[in-house]
């Protein structure tokens, strides 16, 4: 199985879905509109589940064999997005919903045959099936739930999920466990398919049809890990890997139960809608509970051989301060103040005069401009061979960009930045670990090249651009990725392709996303580059 053709092939998918179902949302009346609850202001569509759920489940059936483990998967997927785009269309009750998932849990438990049978503080004790199975579905049933309520931002669940993923990735490549592979890096292709229209402000939202399927996942995968793929861990692991939703759950249920409110009822106290009510902004909420998420699933990797006590410990303590901290903060009133009053520029009053240069203005993007293509289109040349499947992704993608180019539509189109970012990491991958016979002289060269391209897109991002180049929550999940791939145990931060892999991938991206945000003739070029950059690495495979 090849890890990162599985990964692109989920993401393409995804992102190809999205864009279609965008066009049949309003006819299908699912659109999210505002109301008190909410924090969005505007109608935005619920299509964000199409991508998700279909950009996942494509590589599972297409890479691996259909059996029943896998069905059940798929079919209880399937159940699950079929209830939820109901529910996306007419906002059915929860007994409706319940239905759905009672049904899709129930494949997997009495068709692929996955029950929980070992449970924290009963080592050496395998529950009965009798027992093992109704805790299962009770379980499983939980976590849907609790990834359902925590989409409650943009970004939120789709990127509190891709942590979890994430660690359930890293821990299946440790036993060599395929499926639990497989499935992680689909969902997180999936997901970050869709997480390209959902960052703040966002275009789409995920729907219940896309946060049940991941609850669904994200369930499925901690009972298979814990209880079949890897059962020398802790019972309690599932805990840390799923992480905050499954705490912020429990902590509104208990709210609701306390105030003697229907357990149902949508409320206003989940933690994300603490810390805005504390005066953190949208970005500032989705990047603490990220953190937070992140520490966890962390813990869980580092944790994993350790006692259910030391597990059980490790979690409530974090989610016991977060918690602990919400509260007094809220009982002392305590809110969070941005700075105020004019801000002071720090740039020298000579570097302000060369930057008023026109000509010195133009340099900067104008290599941003040259290197990025000049680069990608080395890279697809000179690299001394261009696997299969790697091909056959540029051939299509080359053939999307085409009919986008023809129709002139190119211009903004998420499918084309899809396509230029493949390409870019294609070039850089394939450069990287395939790289042509006379290696030293073109890796000094492009070593050299790139510093200059980290210069120019350093001074055009902070003195130059019209538009300032702004972080986003998605960033933070992406660096996360990139430290997770460097723990994986085959990837050596050491290795000076694999940090020269890094660091070429990221100034590309950069690069990229500057030039197709500029004027229209730079991006009309730059499409037809990278069109020629896809077209080479898909004929490569066919020349040997």
């Amino acid at each position: 199985m090849n890890e990162f053709f599985l990964l692109t092939l989920a993401a393409a998918v995804s992102m190809l879905v999205i864009p279609v179902a965008w066009r049949f949302a309003p006819h299908l009346g699912m659109i999210d509109m505002p109301d008190a609850r909410k924090v969005h202001v505007a109608p935005i569509p619920r299509i964000g589940g199409w991508g998700i759920t279909l950009g996942s489940l494509a590589p599972l059936v297409l890479l691996f064999p259909f059996d029943p483990l896998l069905q059940s998967f798929v079919f209880g997927s399937l159940v699950l997005f079929c209830f939820g785009l109901w529910d996306d269309a007419r906002q059915i009750d929860h007994w409706r919903k319940f239905t759905g998932q009672i049904i899709a849990v129930a494949i997997v438990v009495y068709h692929g045959d996955l029950y929980v049978t070992r449970l924290p503080f009963l080592d050496g004790y395998a529950l009965d099936p009798l027992i093992g199975r109704p805790f299962t579905m009770f379980a499983m049933i939980g976590v849907i739930n609790a990834i359902n309520h925590s989409d409650g931002l943009d970004g939120l669940a789709g990127g509190e999920s891709m942590l979890s993923l994430i660690a359930f990735a890293y821990l299946g490549y440790i036993v060599d466990n395929s499926l639990v592979v497989g499935m992680a890096l689909a969902a997180i292709g999936g997901t970050f398919g869709f997480l390209r229209h959902n960052t703040h402000p966002a275009k789409v939202f995920m729907g219940d049809a896309g946060s049940q399927f991941l609850g669904f996942a994200l369930g499925f995968l901690a009972v298979y890990l814990t209880q079949v793929a890897y059962p020398v861990v802790s019972a309690a692991l599932p805990l840390l890997l799923l992480g905050l939703p499954l705490a912020d759950i429990v902590a509104v249920l208990f709210q609701r139960i306390r105030a003697r409110m229907s357990w149902f009822k949508a409320t206003r106290n989940h933690v994300h809608h603490r810390l805005l009510d504390r005066g953190f902004t949208h970005f500032e909420t989705v990047v603490i509970i990220y953190s937070i998420q992140a520490s966890l699933v962390v813990s869980a990797a580092l944790l994993r051989y350790e006692s259910d006590v030391v597990v059980i410990v490790a979690y409530l303590g974090v989610v016991g301060c977060l918690f602990a901290g919400l509260t007094l903060a809220e009982h002392n009133g305590w809110t969070a103040r941005p700075t105020e009053g004019p801000q002071r520029s720090v740039v020298p009053a000579a570097l302000r005069k060369l930057v008023a240069n026109r000509w010195l203005r133009a340099l900067p993007f104008a290599f941003i401009f040259t290197a990025v293509p000049a680069f990608m289109l080395l890279c697809s040349v000179w690299v001394e061979s261009v696997p299969r499947d790697f091909g056959m992704v540029a051939a299509m993608l080359a053939v999307v960009l085409a009919v986008q180019i023809g129709r002139n539509r190119a211009a903004g189109s998420l499918i084309v930045r899809a396509a230029i970012y493949v390409a870019a990491i294609f070039s850089v991958y394939l450069f990287t670990l395939y790289p042509g016979a006379e290696v030293s002289p073109v890796t000094r060269i492009a070593n050299i090249g790139m510093i200059c391209l980290a210069l120019a897109i350093g001074v055009f991002v902070r003195f130059l651009a019209e538009r300032r180049f702004q972080t986003t929550p998605t960033d933070y999940l992406i660096l996360f990725g990139v430290l997770a791939l460097v723990a994986f145990d085959s990837i050596d931060i050491r290795d000076g392709a694999t940090a020269q892999f890094i660091t070429y991938a990221i100034l590309l991206f950069y690069g990229c996303e500057l030039i197709v945000s500029r004027i229209a003739v730079s991006r009309h070029v730059f499409h037809f580059a990278t069109l020629a950059v896809l077209v080479i690495l898909s004929v490569r495979p066919l020349l040997g």
